[in-house]
This record gives structure tokens, C-alpha cells and sequence, in this order.
């Protein structure tokens, strides 16, 4: 029985190595806090010396007594020291600051930059069927925007949470010391401050959790129209799309403002509570000043350390907001991390070795949605080095069974064999090393053009790419580039033709040398003499291997040794054969039920 991770067990895997390897940044950024609290302790007691010791000239107390010499120097030389210190523990605030910020940062980066690979890596592992539900725009958000908030969390947040903690509980300890009485009343402001942070980051959390699912609503929306411009403008719809976007934009900032309106509550609310316990701060400790149970100095510290004080919770206050939005952006981020790939390879897997060919759905049904088959108890065997055109009409599963012999997915029922073996048997990458796709949709990357061409075969040497061009019949209009096959191609190839693409494509599948060659739809959407082209190379391209062609395109059948035609629901009908067609494997061959051979 297969375990699977708890949630959230990956994200906090990632996390929790990453803060590993940066312990000793981390360990420093912990010194530089404690001292940069140590530092905004002793910030008050110059002022202190100077109020009560230099300018009314009262005895230093037992404490205080190694500066006597100093006092002994006169007023000036004192006056002077003490602005010397106040300077000193200023920089060393702001260096200690400095450090701090600047090796949290480090290690706020490289948390962002290992989830975001963690993030990628996972992604790419998940099913299709996840990503046909998933919209683009959500994922690009999660990746890029939610990690980001992940990275200020775990790093330069909780520090700061930390050096606010630590900087409230050593100042209230002194308040203690020199004045419990005013102390107990600073004190006794904090629970309800921590109250009203605590309800109203439920009430932000929730509008956050609207607005970031409103930020992929909106990214998607705008991915899916610049993608399809051409289309738009085509069809005279840009107002028609300024409107759908428009309203993705005021749902994101109806739900932005009642973020804000929350945020702005708690700072109100900080703003107004702390007032009311400084004010009566200081009516209590000037009454005890006048009473002279109080010095005019300890009082100045006293009201410095309240400042002090208030401040923290003022800024945990405006960072209750962001810790609610960070804390959404965990559970997002979680999320995927927490969906399960694909059934990986079984743990007895081997490397396919180079096949012959022959392919053999065995009983195989599938469908991608419960009680919806696409493919149901489909038998057919493709003979090694046979070339088979596969037809029918759309949606009768002609697709499926190329994405289920890639393993794409899984089929519900049956097995699938080459040269025998079931294809569970092999490792995925293998598998799919030997099985070069040619897609309907001339998918190609904004890189190079031999970088495209090598895309399946990283190592091909030039000598192989150029080769693969030239059986592609693409070499000719490549070298015509500006820079050859060095030339980087836009977007989506945007540069070039639909059948320059499809012949791109067809170089990319025969660099890889594979022992199986599927083609979807080759000819579609190109001109005659790109169909041509096109023809001629998988002629060429054929030699030695299996061949499985998708198509629409009935004048050209006789190029090949058989037809498949797909019926409705699925179910695979007896081979068609065509006058003049060369008949290498009988129509009404049966399936070969070879058992398994170890590879």
C-alpha cells in the first residue's frame, strides 16, 4: 500500500532543509536581533544621566557608579560623553540593523528560489489530468507571487516577529524594575491589543483568500488573450475582452479594499488602545515624579521604553495583514506540493532497450472523467516497421491512444505491450526516449533553432541536428535564416510558417532516432508544398520503424500499409485495407499475446 506524505509534510521538507543549510546566515541574523535589543535597551539611560545626574546633579546610584569619574570631570566632558553614546548606540542599531536585514534576505531569496524549483519540479510531474483542470494563470501566480510572500514569512517576518517579542518582554522586565505600579498599567493594555489583532486577521485573512484567488483569475484572463491576440483582433472582440477583464479587476479590488478596510481596523484599534495606556502613563508617573517617588530621568526612560513598546505591537499590527496573506499563500503553495503525481515507475523498472516496434493494445479502456469512456476494450496490434493511419471521427479516442502509449496516462483497464513486454515495465523516460511525437500543434520554444531541434536529444551534435533538418526538409530554409541555426525563433515561432514549424517538429522527432514515429494531424493547417515536404520526409524517415499517423487527410491513405478507423465510443473496427496498399500484416491478424520477457 503506497504512503503518502501528510499535508503540508513537502513544503515543510523544503523549508525546513533550505533553513538548514543556511543556519549559520540564520545564527547570525539571531545575534544581530539580540543585539540590536540590547542596543534599544540602553538607548534611554544617556538622557537619563544627562536629566538627573548632570543637569540636577543628583548622586549616581549604585548601579551607576563607575561613571562618577566622568561626573567628576565637570558638566561639559559629561555632556559630551553621553552624546558620544547616544551617537555610538545609534550606529550600532543601525549597523546591527543592516546585518540583520541583509542575511535574512539572503535567506528569504533562497527560500524563494527553492520553492519555486520544488514548485516547478512537482508541477511537471503531475498528471495532464491535473493541468486540464488547472488554469495557467493560477499556476503562474502560485509560482511567482506566493512564494515571494513565503519568502518575507519565513524569513524577514519571523525575524522581525522575534526581535519584536523578545525587545517587548526585556522592556517590560525593566519597566518592572524601576516602577511595577506603572509597569502593571502598560501591561494590562497588551491583552486587549493582542485580542483585536487575533479577530480582525480572521476577518483579513479571509478577504486575502478571495483576493489572491481574484489575482488568478485575472493573470489567467490576461494569459489567455495575449496568447490568442491574433484571434481577438480577427474577430473584432478587443471590447468584448476589455469588458471580461475589467470585471476580473474590480472583483480583485472589491475584494483588495475589504483587505484594507481589515488592516486598517487593526491599526486603528492599535492606535487607539495604546494612546489611552500612554496617556494614562504619563498622568500616573508625573504624579509619582511630583510625589518624589520618581525621578524626572527614570520617568523619561520609563515613557522611552512605553514608545518602545507600543511600537512592536503598532508594527505587528500593519503585519497581522501580511502574515494572513502569507499564511494563504502557504496553504496555495501547500496545495500543490500536496497533490500527488502520476503512479511513479515500478521499483523493478527497467530501461527500455532499443525495440523493433511491434505495439499491442491488449483490452484497453480508458476515459478522463468517471463513467465517461473515451476507449473501451480496444484490441489492436501494429506490427514492427508497419506504417498505420489511424482515422475516425473527433473525440473517437485517436489522441488517447498515442497519450496512453507515451504514458501520459494510465489506462483504466488492459495493458499495452511492445515487442511484447508491457510498458509499465519500463521506466517513463525510457519509454518515451524511444518514441519520437510529432504534435497538431507545432508547439516550439522561444530558443534557438538547433536548440528546438535538439530539444529531445540535449547532446546531439550539430552534425545530427543538420541531419535531422535535412530529412525534415527543413535544412534549406534554415540556413536562409538570419543567424542559420543559431537564430533565435519568438514566441511560439511566430517567426516562421505553419509548415516551417511542422517541419521543425519533424526534425526534432527524427534527431531522437526513435524506434516508434507518431504523427498527429502532419499535414494540417499547412499549404500543398509544405504537405509535401512533409510526405516526402516521413517517407524518407520510415526505414526501420513503426509509424503511427493520425489523420483526417483520406487522399493520402494509400501511403500506408493499413488503416485503423475509430468508431464512436471508441471501439476499434476491423483494419480497413486499401487497393495497392502493401499488405504487411493481415487485417484480421489476432493479437499476440506474448508473455512477459524480462528486458
Amino acid at each position: 500500500m503506497t504512503r503518502h506524505p501528510a499535508p503540508g509534510a513537502r513544503l515543510r521538507a523544503v523549508v525546513v532543509g533550505c533553513l538548514k543549510e543556511q543556519r549559520l546566515q540564520l545564527l547570525l541574523a539571531s545575534l544581530a536581533l539580540v543585539g540590536v535589543v540590547l542596543a534599544e535597551l540602553v538607548a534611554p539611560w544617556p538622557l537619563k544621566i544627562i536629566f538627573d545626574h548632570v543637569l540636577l546633579g543628583q548622586p549616581l546610584p549604585t548601579s551607576l557608579r563607575a561613571l562618577q569619574p566622568l561626573l567628576d570631570l565637570g558638566a561639559g566632558p559629561a555632556l559630551g560623553a553621553m552624546a558620544a553614546a547616544i551617537a555610538v548606540i545609534a550606529l550600532a542599531v543601525g549597523s546591527l540593523s543592516y546585518l540583520q536585514l541583509y542575511t535574512t534576505a539572503q535567506v528569504g531569496h533562497r527560500i524563494t528560489w527553492r520553492l519555486r524549483s520544488a514548485l516547478f519540479s512537482h508541477l511537471q510531474r503531475l498528471s495532464l489530468a491535473y493541468h486540464r483542470h488547472q488554469r495557467s494563470g493560477e499556476m503562474l501566480t502560485k509560482v511567482a507571487s506566493d512564494t515571494n510572500l513565503l519568502r518575507d514569512l519565513f524569513a524577514e517576518w519571523l525575524l522581525t516577529l522575534a526581535r519584536h517579542a523578545l525587545t517587548m518582554v526585556a522592556m517590560l522586565a525593566v519597566m518592572f524594575m524601576l516602577n511595577w505600579q506603572l509597569a502593571l498599567v502598560v501591561a494590562v493594555t497588551l491583552p486587549p491589543l493582542l485580542g483585536v489583532m487575533f479577530l480582525l486577521n480572521r476577518r483579513v485573512k479571509a478577504s486575502v483568500r478571495e483576493q489572491r484567488k481574484n489575482d488568478g483569475r485575472m493573470a489567467s484572463r490576461l494569459n489567455e488573450v495575449l496568447s490568442s491576440i491574433a484571434l481577438v483582433q480577427a474577430f473584432g472582440r478587443q471590447q468584448h475582452e476589455e469588458g471580461r477583464f475589467q470585471a476580473e479587476i474590480e472583483a480583485n479590488y472589491r475584494s483588495g479594499m475589504r483587505s484594507a478596510r481589515s488592516s486598517g481596523a487593526i491599526v486603528r484599534a492599535i492606535a487607539v488602545i495604546s494612546a489611552a495606556g500612554t496617556a494614562i502613563t504619563v498622568l500616573l508617573g508625573a504624579r509619582e515624579v511630583l510625589a518624589g517617588r520618581l525621578s524626572p530621568g527614570e520617568l523619561l526612560i520609563f515613557m522611552a521604553y512605553v514608545a518602545s513598546l507600543y511600537k512592536p505591537v503598532r508594527d505587528l499590527g500593519r503585519l497581522s495583514a501580511k502574515f494572513s496573506r502569507a499564511s494563504v499563500s502557504l496553504q496555495r503553495v501547500g496545495e500543490i506540493l500536496d497533490t500527488e503525481p502520476d503512479a511513479d515507475d515500478e521499483p523493478d523498472a527497467v530501461d527500455l532497450p532499443r525495440p523493433a516496434g511491434e505495439i499491442v493494445f491488449e483490452n484497453v479502456s480508458f476515459g478522463y472523467a468517471a463513467g465517461k469512456p473515451v476507449l473501451q476494450d480496444v484490441n489492436l496490434r501494429i506490427a514492427a516497421g508497419e506504417r498505420v493511419a489511424l482515422i475516425g471521427p473527433s473525440g473517437a479516442g485517436k489522441s488517447t491512444l498515442v497519450n496512453l502509449l507515451l504514458r501520459l496516462y494510465e489506462p483504466d483497464q488492459g495493458r499495452i505491450l511492445i515487442d511484447g513486454i508491457d510498458i509499465r515495465r519500463y521506466r517513463r523516460e525510457s519509454l518515451r526516449r524511444e518514441i519520437g511525437v510529432v504534435p497538431q500543434d507545432h508547439m516550439l520554444f522561444a530558443v534557438s533553432v538547433r536548440e528546438n531541434i535538439a530539444y529531445g536529444r540535449p547532446d546531439a551534435p550539430i552534425e545530427a541536428v543538420e541531419r535531422a533538418a535535412q530529412l525534415a526538409r527543413a535544412h534549406e530554409f534554415i540556413v536562409d535564416l538570419p543567424q542559420g541555426y543559431d537564430t533565435e525563433l519568438a514566441e511560439r515561432a511566430a517567426n516562421l510558417s505553419g509548415g516551417q514549424r511542422q517541419r521543425l517538429c519533424l526534425a526534432r522527432a527524427f534527431v531522437k532516432e526513435p524506434a516508434v514515429l507518431v504523427m498527429d494531424e502532419p499535414t494540417a493547417a499547412v499549404d500543398t508544398e509544405s504537405a509535401r515536404l512533409i510526405h516526402d520526409a516521413v517517407a524518407h524517415a520510415h526505414r526501420h520503424r513503426t509509424l503511427l499517423v493520425i489523420t483526417h487527410d483520406h487522399a493520402d491513405l494509400s501511403r500506408y500499409d493499413r488503416v485503423i478507423r475509430l468508431g464512436e465510443g471508441g471501439v476499434a473496427e476491423r483494419p480497413v485495407p486499401l487497393p495497392g496498399a502493401a499488405q504487411r500484416t493481415p487485417s484480421t491478424a489476432p493479437l499476440s499475446l506474448v508473455e512477459p520477457r524480462h528486458a
